[in-house]
């Protein structure tokens, strides 16, 4: 005799999910599109959405005209001023036709624009990137990332196809990071270097690291934000904490920054090693989103162990919203998490419980200017 299935019944849905539930069905509806985008009042709207959806749909190609014109140095080649097409020609060594369709597609998309005398030159956008050469760095990354995207479904599955991101960022599967070469950990570090200096300018426009004594940076690669902060806080002792390899750049870099007398930098591993001692500041900037939960909290609770009584640490990454409204975190970096083979953005409310669990009392997230690029968080022993 069959029996009746004991699952528990699902919820009748509230009235919100209602509301959703009768629009999903109308945006649906082919003939609802027609008469939204004729009716004069939701003409716009019906407008706006199709754009979104369209770029949606085109953003990779979007992405290549942008990596093109990285890649032939346009943006450079326009620093001075705007220049003719020949010009151009000759600079790119494109033929005619190929360097007609990019300058087309460049001013469309805002990167070029149109100048007087048939010249063409920098656009908004174009020029945003040009002051950003971090930025510029990552575009040309991103050729790395887009292969592994060509079909995310494998890794969606979990599967473990081999994948050029995992290989770039050498610690990621590595079994004994602390045994990489400086070969292995110059390309990658150098990335991080290159677009550190933005995230910095947000930090240090949050917190100020004057009122500390000494500042410990874990997982602080080549010293670019250490070296940033010395600017704000002279009288602030600094010290780098990463792999050996990548401690050899640090220590080059702070002495060519002339900070030798009041910065060190000092090789380990934060899974392997212990952690250097007294610091009464302790930075993580972009280090958590690379690791699981059990790795952040044994690393959260070394940090707790050396911190002095009334210590800080702060945390500075791309964090997801509470509410899930955050592309940036968790569109974005949930993929190039995923092609690099671990990791995840988190929220302000998953680092607090995260930071509890280690010990730490009081939490505060702080304003950021741009918390598209970073959110900051701090915590006190």
């Amino acid at each position: 005799m069959p029996t009746a299935s004991l699952s528990p019944a699902s919820p009748a849905p509230g009235l919100r999910d209602r509301w959703r539930q009768w629009r999903d069905r109308l945006l649906c509806s082919p003939r609802f599109a027609q008469w939204a985008m004729a009716f004069p009042l939701t003409r716009p709207i019906a407008r706006r959405r199709a754009r979104a959806l369209f770029d949606l749909v085109a953003g990779f190609v979007y992405s290549q005209v942008l990596a093109s014109c990285v890649r032939l140095r346009l943006f450079d080649a326009l620093a001075d001023g705007p220049r003719t097409p020949d010009e151009l020609a000759q600079h790119t060594q494109l033929p005619r036709a190929g360097l007609e369709r990019l300058l087309r597609a460049a001013v469309a998309l805002q990167l070029l624009e149109p100048r007087g005398g048939d010249r063409i030159g920098l656009g908004p956008l174009g020029a945003a990137a040009l002051g950003q050469p971090g930025v510029l760095a990552m575009i040309e990354h991103h050729a790395l990332l887009y292969g592994d995207l060509a079909d995310p479904l494998p890794l969606l599955r979990g599967q473990q196809p081999e994948r050029a991101l995992s290989a770039y960022w050498a610690y990621a599967e590595g079994a004994a990071p602390a045994a990489l070469t400086a070969a292995q950990v110059a390309p990658y570090s150098a990335l991080m270097s290159a677009s550190q200096h933005f995230v910095a300018g947000e930090i240090l426009a949050a917190y100020r690291f004057d009122r500390h004594r000494r500042m410990l940076d874990v997982g602080g690669g080549e010293g670019t934000f250490a070296i940033s902060v010395a600017g704000v806080a002279p009288a602030l002792e600094l010290r780098v904490f990463d792999l050996p390899a990548v401690a050899e750049r640090a220590t080059a870099r702070l002495a060519a920054a002339g900070l030798s007398a009041r910065a060190a930098a000092i090789g380990g591993s934060f899974v392997d090693d212990p952690l250097p001692t007294g610091a009464d500041l302790v930075t993580l900037v972009r280090v958590a989103y690379d690791h699981d939960d059990a790795r952040v909290l044994a690393l959260l609770r070394k940090i707790h162990a050396v911190l002095p009584p009334g210590g800080t640490l702060l945390i500075a990454e791309p964090m997801r919203s509470d509410d899930g409204d955050a592309p940036m975190a968790d569109a974005y970096f949930g993929f190039y998490l995923l092609a690099m083979g671990r990791g995840r953005a988190r929220s302000f409310a998953e680092f607090s419980a995260l930071l509890r669990a280690a010990g730490f009392d009081r939490i505060d997230r702080l304003r950021s200017r741009a918390p598209l690029l970073t959110g900051v968080i701090t915590a006190t022993r």
